[in-house]
């Protein structure tokens, strides 16, 4: 076997402990308001969330390709397949760091932040990033979906409040504990679409970086096989220290928030993937929500400490994750020349 067959081979390992860790890390996106209102059980949940995650994965071609062939370019060859390395698993690095501290960070932008930190340590010989792509399908969407998704998550609240304004509580939290099986299905197909996607697109940049293909928006059925199972392998094993924190620190949910949060995240992540097909974060997406629903109770009802953390992790992500992956580029580059 070739050198390229077995660098290429470590790279999709790589991004398939990443795909492991972004399962357990995002496991919370999809179901930790379920399981705080008890709409539904933690298992079970879980299990939704699992199969939502596999079937979504075969659905996020477009966002795969924005990864794999818009964020950065790379020369062919073995060096390349370092970068992609050092990339990845700065990604996954961030995500245990993260996850050991419970915060919702993003596995997008760590991964998006690993690749660039590696390819513009390695420098321009071997790649370029793509500022232009960078900023619009990945910086833009950064700040923009959190808006989004806390005024969107305010609005559709608010409304709730006013079309069951005189309905009985006891019978409105039973009927919303039943809406949210739907929605938090809804939340973890998005998921899978997003979140899966972006796996599959580094296999293939790596599959036409060590030259098994010939370019970098073909994937391979195996690749969406291979990427699914393990998303939904990751997201079965839980990630309840993320969890806790979605779904008991920010606020306390009732089923209602909960059905209303989880909508608006979906329609959110549905609407990037196949209009704008871009890679946004299901984490930003869906804590912007739950803090917006939040807020339609009044402003203290956010635990604004907790919230203030979150976004501190936001910013960070990206950086932190490029930092670490180019301290690993380093120490990887001697074992792919």
């Amino acid at each position: 076997m070739s050198p390229e067959f077995f660098a290429v081979l470590a790279v999709i390992i790589a991004a398939m402990a990443f795909d492991y860790t972004n399962g357990f890390h995002d496991a919370a996106n999809a179901i930790a308001t379920s399981i705080s209102t008890r709409a539904l059980t933690p298992r079970v949940a879980l299990a939704m969330a699992a199969v939502g995650n596999f079937i979504g994965a075969h659905l996020g071609g477009d966002v795969a390709k924005t990864v794999g062939d818009g964020l950065v370019k790379l020369e062919l060859g073995i060096p390349s397949l370092g970068v992609v390395f050092a990339g990845v698993v700065g990604a996954v690095a961030w995500n245990l760091i993260t996850w050991w501290f419970g915060l919702p960070s993003s596995s997008s932008h760590a991964l998006f932040g690993g690749l660039v930190g590696a390819t513009l340590v390695a420098g321009s010989a071997l790649g370029d990033v793509q500022w232009r792509t960078i900023v619009d399908k990945v910086l833009i969407p950064m700040v923009a979906s959190p808006v989004v998704g806390f005024l969107l998550g305010f609005v559709v609240m608010v409304a709730i409040m006013w079309i069951f304004r005189r309905g009985n509580p006891g019978r409105l939290n039973r009927g919303f504990r039943i809406a949210q099986t739907l929605s938090a299905a809804l939340m973890s197909l998005g998921h899978g679409i997003q979140d899966a996607a972006k796996t599959m697109g580094i296999v293939v940049l790596a599959l036409y970086t060590g030259g098994f293909q010939d370019n970098a928006t073909d994937i391979p059925w195996w690749v969406y096989i291979t990427t699914a199972t393990m998303l939904a392998a990751g997201t079965y094993s839980g990630g309840w220290r993320i969890i806790r924190t979605l779904g008991r620190k920010i606020i306390d949910l009732g089923p209602a928030e909960g059905f209303a949060a989880e909508t608006v995240a979906s329609s959110v992540l549905f609407f990037n993937a196949y209009v704008l097909h871009a890679p946004i974060s299901t984490t930003h997406t869906i804590t912007s929500a739950i803090m917006g629903v939040g807020a339609t109770k009044r402003l203290n009802a956010v635990r604004w400490n907790v919230a203030g953390n979150i976004v501190i992790a936001w910013v960070t992500t990206f950086p932190a994750a490029g930092l670490i992956a180019c301290l690993m580029y380093f120490l990887v580059r001697p074992l792919f020349n």
